[in-house]
């Protein structure tokens, strides 16, 4: 079972094409096999939250919180570390704000 703030190595479909790669990714929740993620870059000039060595990452990198989607249990290969409780509270905050901006 995945827990909120765990960062996975996962099989992802880029939105662009059919390609699917793996690359790690930041759990949001799992329910029933299916577990909801964030994406993340090394492209450090993207927007998104800020990871660092310090916070576990192999290298500097952004969790992309505007590139969520469902994947199955199956498509996680490992988890790599934890997000800390700070910075998982920035995620989800970045995420409601994002969905607060649509009423």
């Amino acid at each position: 079972m995945f827990r909120s703030g765990d960062v996975v190595l996962a099989s992802v479909q880029f939105s662009d094409t059919f390609e699917i790669k793996s690359r790690p990714a930041v759990v949001l929740f799992e329910e029933m096999g299916n577990v909801v993620i964030a994406g993340m870059t090394s492209n450090t000039k993207m927007k998104g939250i800020p990871v660092t060595v310090e916070d576990g990452a192999v290298k500097e990198s952004v969790i992309k919180t505007n590139y969520i989607f469902t994947i199955s249990r199956e498509m996680i290969s490992k988890r790599l570390f934890k997000l800390s409780k700070e910075k998982r509270k920035e995620v989800y905050d970045s995420i409601t704000g994002s969905l607060k901006g649509l009423l």
